[in-house]
This record gives structure tokens, sequence and C-alpha cells, in this order.
């Protein structure tokens, strides 16, 4: 009987410590390990990569997990350039290419999906894929690279395509697909391989109607001055892309109710006029009938100011007053209510009166550039950019530059090679074989402080 009692005690206690131990413990989900970022593997292709005397109408290629594809027609590059891309499927780990044109003897073939094939799972691509096969005994095995930059801004834009032509006609580009294409990479760098032996012509657009040929003025393109012999070293190309007509976008249509009453909005006297700009006034809709005397600039005693600018915009919403402004000073404006109408004959309710100071100097920097390398026999023009807008431009006949006042905040820069000499940039025209101007884009940003002297030296 001791024992028996001895025996259920101990039970008693074992089931205690368990319950102690089950209500302490955490009960965590076991974890699935690190996220997997191996892209899918190609096991076999039939035929294989770089087969020659290819007749066959069908590509398989095998992977070593389940595949799928994602965004062909924006991956797909075909060279030379087929009238029907091939037809491209996948189911599990194969992907099939079937091809839809006749093939042309003797040529070596590049099918590029780019980053088109992906693992199933983590969407992992297998980057830049290529498939070459030729029609002939041999395989080309010729290249070409080159740059592209676009010419206003001195960037790199990555939508651009270039394209090599056996066509040396210069109607060519406009009339007919390319034979060869090649993406531009983030450095704006392109590079074209297994080609044949031969004198090309070469280009850079954006196609904006997907038709591969330079067919609007609208469109960004660029063209080399001469033709390019792929032999043994054809020598690197840099192209400068451009548009020669850029679309001026539509006029958004208003939706809701128009406001009857013929208004004006100005950011003064929120904010401190700049003395190194405009005084800027945006009116609810065009201005007609305008009559400038009837807006006048004085100072707080009344007395008009001298040398007033007084301009509206292609826009007829916007009036620009511009004048040798004063630091720290208080002016008014005076606007009549019969200084003009809307279209529609509407005048401003009643004549307005805006009291504003301008910003002190030590709202300014002070900035002094100092240019290494800087060829002035070239004409260059000091861009100054903040976000993508072109706020001022200097034209630059040392190495160094400097502004006394100077608005603070973040600036891109850049150097117009102005060949003209008209102050701004201009575009090619490939009608008149015509390159456009060249800007080179300073990589490093420069930040403006306010009360602060900016010193900077800049190396071209």
């Amino acid at each position: 009987m001791k024992r028996i009692i001895i025996f259920l005690l101990g039970m008693i206690a074992l089931v205690e410590l368990q319950v102690e131990l089950t209500g302490c413990a955490q009960v965590v989900a076991p974890t699935g390990g690190p996220r997997d970022s191996i892209p899918p593997v190609l096991l076999t292709a039939n035929p294989k990569e770089g087969t020659t005397n290819f007749t066959g109408k069908k590509i398989t290629l095998d992977f070593n997990e389940y595949v799928v594809i994602d965004q062909l027609r924006e991956n797909m590059l075909v060279s030379p350039t087929p009238k029907n891309d091939p037809y491209v499927d996948y189911k599990l780990r194969t992907i099939t290419i079937k091809l839809r044109d006749t093939l042309e003897p003797n040529t070596t073939y590049t099918i590029n999906l780019g980053n088109a094939i992906k693992d199933l799972n983590e969407n992992n691509p297998y980057k830049d894929f290529s498939y070459v096969f030729s029609t002939g005994s041999v395989i080309d095995s010729l290249q070409f690279s080159g740059k592209v930059q676009v010419a206003e801004t001195g960037k790199v834009d990555t939508t651009l395509m270039v394209y090599l032509y056996k066509n040396l006609d210069d109607s060519a580009v406009q009339k007919e697909k390319p034979k060869y294409i090649a993406r531009v990479n983030a450095q704006g760098g392109f590079n074209f391989k297994n080609l044949a032996p031969g004198t090309y012509k070469v280009y850079a657009l954006l196609d904006g109607d997907g038709s591969r040929t330079y067919n609007s003025k609208s469109e960004m393109f660029a063209f080399a001055d001469s033709t390019v012999d792929v032999g043994g070293h054809a020598r690197p190309v840099t192209l400068y892309a451009y548009i020669e007509k850029k679309q001026t976008p539509p006029v958004a249509k208003s939706t809701g109710t128009q406001d009857k009453k013929f208004r004006f909005t100005t950011k003064v006297p929120a904010e401190k006029q700049n003395i190194l700009g405009d005084l800027n006034i945006e009116f609810s809709r065009p201005i007609k009938n305008f009559d400038k005397s009837k807006i006048i600039l004085t100072d707080t005693l009344n007395s008009p100011e001298t040398g007033v600018q007084i301009n509206i915009d292609s826009t007829s919403k916007k009036i620009r007053i511009a004048n040798n402004w004063k630091p720290g000073t208080y002016y008014k404006l005076i606007i009549s209510k019969d200084f003009g109408t809307d279209s529609s004959g509407t005048a401003l309710s009643k004549s307005d009166t805006i009291v504003f100071k301008t910003k002190d100097e030590t709202d300014y920097g002070t900035i002094k550039l100092r240019f290494r390398n800087l060829d002035t026999s070239r004409h260059p023009v000091l861009l100054v950019v903040s976000g993508n807008e072109i706020i001022n431009s200097y034209p630059l006949t040392s190495s160094t530059w400097n502004a006394p006042l100077f608005s603070p905040g973040e600036y891109e820069l850049r150097i117009l090679y102005d060949e003209n000499r008209n102050g701004i940039w201009d575009p090619g025209d490939y009608t008149q074989k015509k390159q456009p101007e060249k800007v080179y884009a300073i990589p490093q940003k420069i930040n403006i402080k306010a009360n602060w002297e900016n010193e900077i030296d800049i190396s071209l």
C-alpha cells in the first residue's frame, strides 16, 4: 500500500512540473530559414546554346526549379530583328521558344530575354538571359560598344535603345526596323555582341509608338556623325540624344463648377519677396484688355517706383513684376479693379493693395565656384537646376564664378557648351545632320546656406 501511495505522489508531482513548464514556455512556429535569393539555373537547352547550322523552329530550356515569364514584351530583344517576334511560353521547369519567321542563311541570331525569366516562388530573375545560334557554320563574335547621353541634361536614360542598320541610307531609320538592337544600361553604356563584320549606321531612340523607327520629332533620338566599321577593333562612340520638338502638355479641363469671380493669388505678403527674382501674380482665368498702367508699385509713402517692368506671360494668366528690389524694404502693390478683365468681360470685384517686405541680405548665402579644366573657348554657360527646372544661367568667361547673394537650398549644376552663344540649349536636327548642343552634368550637388560663405571646387 505504501508503495502505491509513493507512486501516486510521484505522478502528481510530475504532472504539476509539466503544467508549470508549459505555462512558462512560449510556443514558436519553426522559422523558414533565409529568403531564397538564388536565380533559376539553366540545366539544358535543346538545341544547345551556340548551335551552328540551326534549322529548327523550336527551342526548349529546362531549369532546376519552376519558372515564369514576366514582362516579356519589355524584356525581349531578337537580333537580327524579325518581322514577327518568337512565341515564348512556360510550364513548370520548362520554357519553350517557337520561331515564327523564316531564318536568314549564314546568320548569327541572339534571343535576349533580359530579366523576364524568374523563379516561381521568390521572383528571382535570371539576369540578361541570351540564347545564341547560327544558321551558318560559325557563330559571329564581333562586338561594338559605346555610350548614350541625354544632350540637354548630361544624364542617362535607360529607356533608350541603340539601333544598328546595315542599310546605310539616311532614311532607313525612318522607314524600316534596325538590324540589331541593344539596351542602354544604368551607366549609359551599350554593347552589341555576336555581330557580323561590316559597315553600320548607329542610332539611339526612345520609341514612342513601338514601330522601332524614328517617325516623330517628339521622340528622343540620337545619331552618329559617321558610319561604324565593325571589324577587328571598332572604336566606341558616344551618342547625344535630344528631342527636336517637345510636345506641349494638354490643358486640363475643369470638371468642377467654375468660380464666377475673377481672382488673383500671390505668395506675398505670406512670404518675403525674393530680391533676386520677380514678383508673380497669378489670375484664375486668362486676362483680356490688359492695362499695365493700372498696376502700380510704390514705397510705403506712395511714391511710385521707377524702372519697374510689368509683363504678362504666354498663358495670359500670370503677371511678372520686375524691379530693382532693395533688401529689407516695405513696398505697396496697387492693383486697380479695371486693370483688365477675363475673356467674358468680368473684372475684379474691387481694387486691392498688397503690402509686403523684401528679404534681407542675411537671408542669402554667398557662393564662389572654382572650375578645373573649364574650356572657355566652347562658350560654357553655368546652369543652376532645382527640381529638374533651370532657375538661372550664367555665361562663364573664366575658371572662377561668384555671386554675393544666392538663395539657400540644394542645387544641381550643369555646364552648357553654347555653340551659337544664344544662352539656351539647342536640340539637333537629323535632316540637317546637326548635332545637339552638349551639357555636362556635374555629379556633386551644392547646398547653399543662408548668411554663409560657400566656396566649392569643381573638376570637369
